[in-house]
């Protein structure tokens, strides 16, 4: 039977409540700033990647202090959803953006909001699996990624990644007026810090090492706040107007 020490220590309530903390409020800001001019369907898409990974963020505070594994595995599943669905929300709004909503319906910005939220659901078949899920570390009750879940994960978010860069260029080169097209280098630049920030979570998952977890920690923090205000300025202000 393993032995868990209790999940708050010192260390990692700074972490979690203070370092994460200021990064979900900051999105809770930059989400509240979008919506309060005007909660245009563009708007409300667009506010939802921060909204998402927020509320993953928030689902983390909720099971910091808990002890009971299997309410924590779950509750990290949720974290998990609300962080890593959050990149396509981005990808539904260029596809607006590239295409018109004339073009991508309602139906099918839902339609591709489901089948990604299916793919991701999908991660609860294997959380609790031995040997091929998540395991919380005795010692830290940082999670700890069994390779197949780790390429899962990897694989479903690295196809939006993929698609959201692919869409990014291209509405790139559309744009002729030079002013706009340094704003959207603020969002391409801003993206590729959120995804490094996304990966450097899968690999600190994966290693488990806890050396390794606190540099990505702190480099992580730098990225997403960055990366989110850099896509704010890219683009939101623009839809605040």
């Amino acid at each position: 039977m393993t032995l868990y020490q209790h999940p708050l220590t010192v260390p990692r309530a700074i972490t979690v409540y203070l370092a994460q903390g200021i990064l979900c409020a900051f999105f809770i800001f930059l989400a509240y700033k979008i919506l309060k001019r005007d909660r245009k369907r563009l708007n409300l898409i667009f506010s939802g990647f921060y909204i998402s990974a927020a509320i993953g963020l928030i689902v983390n505070f909720i099971y910091a202090p808990l002890t009971d594994v299997k309410v924590v595995l779950f509750l990290n599943y949720l974290t998990n959803f609300g962080i890593f669905y959050s990149p396509i929300f981005l990808l539904v709004f260029e596809l607006i953006l590239l295409k018109s909503e004339k073009v991508i319906t309602s139906i099918k910005q839902y339609a591709i909001l489901i089948v990604y939220g299916i793919a991701m659901f999908c991660m609860i078949f294997l959380v609790y699996i031995e040997g091929l899920g998540v395991e919380i570390d005795p010692i830290t009750w940082s999670p700890h990624w069994m390779p197949l879940f780790f390429l899962y994960l990897v694989i479903i978010v690295s196809i939006v990644v993929f698609l959201t860069f692919y869409l990014s260029f291209q509405i790139y080169k559309k744009f002729e007026d030079e002013q706009l097209r340094k704003k959207w280098r603020f969002f391409i630049f801003g993206v590729a810090a959120s995804i490094i920030f996304m990966y450097g979570i899968f690999i600190s998952n994966l290693l488990n090492q806890g050396t390794f977890r606190l540099i990505m920690g702190a480099i992580g923090l730098i990225l997403a706040i960055a990366g989110g205000y850099l896509i704010y300025i890219g683009v939101g202000r623009q839809l605040e107007q």
